[in-house]
């Protein structure tokens, strides 16, 4: 009997002062009336029982104390139960915005690969002229047969980078192999001299004395020996 009188005695105090029923439905998204709604510590504006439950009335609304104001809404009672990824904003149930869609970040530009610049074209032209043209029998001085040919050659260096010219002297058989490389030397020289002379770079023309060692024809008949006195020019250098 006395446990009864006390149970009655909270009752009555928690439901002092004036109570009102919230309007809104107990359907979803509200707490269904099976469900109980714990009341907020250490202040509610909810009625609520020995357990801290919110007292609710048969249809399952949740009973409000006379000092309720929409602050004092829990969920479940005056604000809706957000199912996730729902959020509760402002009183209602909102879906959180979406994820920003991933930057693409844009597609890297691979340079081409430089263009190396083709390697020059070397070129090389051996002209071989025949000694009786170009010099007297025994003699290393040119003639001005000899002079004009050299002319002609060096108006053409200027259609390359010229890199060097290289002269060579050879005799016959006749006489002793000092004497022969001496004179193919001396004729050599004497070519070399005229091309400097007409502007070509002193440091890219070379000059060489090979006497008999070096023969195109057979030294025994007058035609193969008139062969052999001979002076060749090699000119290398690339295309411009």
């Amino acid at each position: 009997m006395k446990k009864l009188l006390a149970t009655l005695f909270a009752a009555s105090s928690v439901l002092a002062g004036p109570v009102l029923a919230q309007e809104k439905p107990t359907s979803p998204p509200f707490a269904p009336v099976t469900q109980d709604i714990q009341a907020p510590t250490p202040y509610s504006a909810y009625v609520q029982d020995q357990r801290g439950v919110i007292a609710r009335n048969p249809f399952g609304l949740c009973w409000r104390t006379g000092y309720w104001t929409p602050a004092d809404a829990v969920v479940g009672c005056d604000l809706p139960l957000c199912t996730p990824p729902e959020e509760l904003k402002d009183g209602k149930c909102v879906l959180p915005p979406a994820p920003p869609a991933p930057v693409t970040p844009p597609p890297t530009v691979v340079p081409p690969a430089p263009v190396k610049p083709a390697a020059p074209v070397v070129t090389a032209e051996k002209v071989s002229f025949a000694a009786d043209a170009f010099f007297d029998y025994d003699k290393a001085v040119l003639k001005p047969e000899a002079k004009e040919k050299l002319d002609d050659m060096v108006s053409k260096l200027n259609t390359i980078n010229l890199e060097v010219i290289i002269g060579v002297g050879h005799t016959d058989s006749m006489g002793t192999d000092a004497y022969n490389d001496k004179l193919s030397l001396r004729r050599a020289d004497a070519v070399k001299a005229y091309l400097i002379s007409k502007g070509v770079e002193a440091n890219r023309v070379y000059s060489e004395g090979k006497g008999e060692k070096q023969p195109v024809a057979d030294n025994k008949t007058a035609e193969g020996r008139a062969k052999n006195r001979r002076v060749e020019i090699e000119v290398v250098g690339t295309k411009k």
